[in-house]
């Protein structure tokens, strides 16, 4: 675990602060907005989340012979709704539960080590450790906001509703404390 005193911290934060910084540089040299430039990171987050994890279980699922290919056509008219949404710079999150699902386990695990991670600072006081960790929390769940606003603020039809965020809190807390269950029961 890398801390803060340790002589290669510096490394450890230079490398995705740079990497950072050039897609930046790279989106207002070419007329780019800095909102732009954090749409874009959300949307790689959004990406990276989904078609990863998708892709991987389809593959695996490919792989076992427990799939067959399949093609199920999509809603590609807008409506009006949809229009207005998008020229208020609002996320349209009337989509399958199957992408919203892993972005709003993303969040609600990363808020919850958040929270644990300033409650451990302030009684602990192992700033030293915690540091990055923090950080790393704090910058996920800065960038993946859309996401609270629609579950939390937001009351129109491209929201995502409450019933999708207390079936994702309850399977994480369901599979935390059966986790937490058979390692204290493994030792017994």
């Amino acid at each position: 675990m890398c801390q803060v005193s340790d002589p290669f911290f510096f490394i450890f934060l230079f490398i995705p602060l740079s990497a950072r910084t050039k897609h930046l540089v790279e989106v207002l040299s070419t007329g780019g907005t800095f909102r732009q430039w954090i749409n874009e990171q959300r949307m790689w987050m959004i990406g990276s989340i989904t078609s990863h994890l998708y892709g991987s279980l389809d593959a695996l699922l490919k792989k076992f012979g427990l799939k067959e290919a399949s093609f199920l056509p999509t809603n590609k008219v807008e409506d009006d709704e949809q229009t207005r949404l998008y020229q208020m710079d609002k996320y349209d999150f009337r989509t399958s539960n199957m992408f919203l699902v892993p972005m709003v386990a993303l969040l609600i695990i990363n808020i919850s080590c958040f929270i644990g991670g300033i409650y451990r600072v302030l009684s602990v006081g192992n700033w030293d450790q915690m540091s990055l960790q923090l950080f790393l929390t704090a910058y996920i769940i800065v960038v993946n906001y859309p996401i609270i606003e629609g579950l939390v603020m937001r009351k129109d039809v491209g929201r995502i509703y409450p019933s999708l965020a207390l079936l994702v809190t309850s399977n994480l807390l369901a599979t935390t404390i059966t986790c937490t269950l058979y390692s204290v029961l493994r030792k017994v």
